[in-house]
């Protein structure tokens, strides 16, 4: 089933002082299940032992009353994961763990390095025996490095020659660790349940398990978590450059989690508010596209005066289909997660707001079904700016080609979306509604300005240097296969 948006990267959580600490693990990626859907996990410590348990699929699927039995413990960190970097499989879910000479370390990571093909070969030429293809085990393998001195020294050396988005929970037998990119990319907040502490990426996991939030963990920080309290440690100068990736507010976290103390609900709210101000259009009723519209379309609605309407009914139980559809159901793909109710369309002017449109296709099947369900006029209004860029910090934009707005001007995109109207959101009207100053955020996806160098041809050149090495190594071994033949 084609993805109708981008793929998110990862959602983390831990808790570090709580006798359930596996189980309050397990409600907290519950609640962080829209950030992943591939593969979960959950590693737990007793000081002594580590113990874990992953698998593919949702939580629900992955864990029950008696797996977390098992997993005992007071400390506990958990994933939910997309593959970004890494492909989907089991191997590559998360956390990852290691024993080595430092002890038992276990990491999960929220984002995207983007000198990873660099530092994975330099590590295998070093001897490294990399287990999976996601670049968080490059961080432990980094980590695990003995000539770095105490965890803490390692960890800050690591941080410096990492590259990219991060933000991540580390657990040892005795301690947990928060982590945070100096540019901020991803969220990670802290938050606090009786006396123990808990980092998730989200506040709404701390929501569920009544954990009371504390604060967001800052850019380029490291918060040490252990049984004398939270310590706080500056990994990287003070800088003024912030790159929080704006796609939060737009359409990836919770519209009822805080982020940078700003409500992402209200947030989308004006971001639609914003929207009617730029581009109203006299209409008849204003249809968000659930669920990541209805935010943005109610704010349209409200500032607009235009009524609003739920008009599109989505199924909140799609999974994957296995039959293939065929003309006996059109268009099964769009119509399975969102039907439409006729009557509310029909010989009506209609404003049908979405948070984003990055190939174009699932939009042009919702405006032929109110087309063909008799709407009189169909606009689209968009509530964040023209996807022109692919993004290299986690997130699943595809490359240039495959980006509508990358290619094509807003008439042909609107004349391919059989559209009256068509209007995207100005880069500086999102700005506005979140209420922070533009050098807050990371809008390479919108502008093409990238907070961290990225160089996709160094990558190419790395990983064609590796396929190479690869087939020289086959072609070695199919030789030495002839010459046992042989004798």
């Amino acid at each position: 089933m084609q993805q109708h948006h981008p793929k998110h990267y990862c959602g983390v959580f831990g808790i570090h002082g709580h006798s359930n600490a596996a189980e309050l693990t397990y409600y907290g990626l519950y609640a962080l299940q829209h950030r992943g859907q591939e593969s979960a996990g959950i590693v737990a410590t007793d000081g002594r032992e580590f113990r874990i348990h992953k698998g593919m699929g949702l939580v629900s699927q992955i864990f029950n009353g008696d797996v977390l039995h098992h997993l005992t413990g007071t400390t506990a960190i958990g994933h939910t994961r997309y593959s970004t970097t890494g492909s989907s499989h089991l191997r590559n879910a998360q956390p990852l763990t290691v024993d080595c000479a430092r002890g038992q370390i276990a990491i999960a990571h929220n984002g995207n390095l983007t000198n990873a093909a660099a530092l994975r070969e330099e590590l295998e030429m070093q001897g490294s025996i990399f287990q999976t293809t996601v670049d968080s085990e490059i961080i432990l393998h980094l980590l695990a490095q003995p000539k770095g001195g105490n965890l803490l020294e390692s960890l800050t050396n690591t941080l410096h020659r990492i590259e990219g988005a991060y933000s991540l929970a580390i657990m040892t037998e005795d301690e947990m660790v928060g982590v945070r990119d100096p540019f901020g990319f991803r969220p990670l907040s802290i938050g606090k349940v009786d006396d123990a502490y808990v980092l998730a990426s989200e506040t709404c996991a701390l929501d569920l398990i009544h954990a009371k939030f504390i604060r967001d963990v800052e850019p380029g920080e490291i918060v040490i978590i252990n049984s004398k309290g939270l310590h706080s440690i500056k990994a990287f100068p003070q800088q003024e450059q912030r790159a929080f990736c704006i796609f939060e507010y737009v359409y990836f976290a919770r519209p009822d989690s805080i982020i940078n103390n700003r409500t992402v609900y209200k947030v989308r709210v004006e971001m639609g508010r914003e929207l009617a101000r730029e581009s109203g259009v006299d209409a008849d009723i204003v249809v968000p596209v659930p669920d990541s519209g209805n935010y943005a379309g109610l704010g349209y609605s409200m500032e607009a005066n235009i009524p609003y309407e739920m008009a599109f009914i989505r199924n909140h139980y799609v999974g994957r289909s296995f039959l293939q559809p065929t003309q006996l159901i059109r268009d099964f793909n769009v119509r399975v997660k969102l039907n439409l109710i006729p009557e509310l369309v029909k010989g009506k002017r209609v404003v049908i707001v979405d948070d984003s449109i990055v190939r174009g296709t699932t939009c042009k099947a919702r405006v032929n079904t109110m087309k063909e369900a008799g709407a009189k006029e169909v606009h689209v209004r968009v509530s964040c700016p023209p996807h022109m860029n692919p993004c290299v910090y986690g997130i699943d934009f595809p490359d240039r080609r495959k980006l509508m707005a990358a290619n094509y001007s807003v008439d042909e995109i609107r004349k391919y979306l059989n559209a009256d109207s068509l209007a995207y959101l100005s880069q500086d009207g999102m700005i506005r509604a979140t209420g922070l100053e533009k050098s807050s955020f990371c809008m390479a996806c919108y502008d093409g300005r990238y907070p961290v160098p990225y160089d996709p041809a160094l990558d190419k050149e790395i990983i064609e240097r590796r396929r190479r090495r690869f087939e020289s190594l086959g072609e070695s071994l199919d030789k030495e296969r002839r010459q046992i033949k042989l004798l």
